[in-house]
């Protein structure tokens, strides 16, 4: 699949649902990615461009987005998303995980405060996850961590406000689940079938959109390791 050059947040939009999963980043897989296919001028400029599409292409396509690539954004489709959380949670879900012992305690607050508020800004989530003393940047590693296993996920961004109301400066990660974000639709499906089946879906999907891409390498971006 050629990407087409991007222009607005819309362009993105479409190629999101076109491709169905897009990196933010290039990585392994060449040409498969928001920087490959923007212009420079936009990638970082005065201009609006890709860092301040995020949120607006998460709420045109309610799409999946996180750090789900090498621990490095990712656009996932949502209707391909069930089977990418099947697969990378390995069919267990956060309590079923904690249950066999297969969590590491960190992530667990961060888990519950997400439970008892759906939607917590990143500072927000900071400030209620009790680490310990001179511990507060260990949760970015976790929040990565839980998003590689896709129990979390990114809602969108808010915006310092200027003294006029105008936004300015790097968005703030809003955090979720995606059982909070795509409601029963998500729970329904994402444990229908094995793992090993979700996997095989979503090999055929990325084979047909990276045909010329051997299956190994495709399998290292499914598996994040790429």
């Amino acid at each position: 699949m050629r990407l087409p050059m991007l222009k607005n947040a819309e362009d993105l939009a479409a190629l999101v649902e076109d491709a169905g999963f897009l990196p933010f980043f290039k990585g392994e897989i060449a040409g498969f990615s928001v920087e490959e296919c923007t212009p420079p001028e936009l990638w970082f400029s005065d201009l609006e461009g890709p860092w301040e599409w995020k949120g607006p292409v998460i709420g045109m396509t309610r799409c999946a987005y996180g750090k789900f690539y090498r621990g490095r954004a990712v656009y996932i489709a949502r209707r391909y998303f069930p089977d990418f959380a099947n697969f990378r949670r390995d069919g267990y879900d956060f309590d079923a995980r904690m249950d066999e012992g297969l969590v590491r305690r960190s992530d667990v607050p961060v888990m519950q405060a997400l439970w008892k508020t759906p939607v917590l800004v990143s500072k927000e989530l900071k400030a209620r996850v009790a680490f310990g003393r001179g511990e507060a940047k260990a949760i970015d590693g976790v929040l990565t961590r839980l998003q590689m296993m896709a129990y979390v996920n990114i809602a969108g961004f808010v915006y310092p406000l200027s003294k006029t109301g105008e936004p300015y400066g790097w968005g703030l990660a809003q955090y979720t689940t995606p059982e909070a974000f795509f409601g029963e639709e998500f729970t329904r499906a994402v444990y229908k079938v094995a793992p090993a089946r979700s996997l095989e879906r979503l090999l055929s999907v990325l084979g047909k959109i990276l045909p010329a891409e051997p299956e190994e390498r495709i399998l290292r971006f499914l598996r994040g390791i790429g």
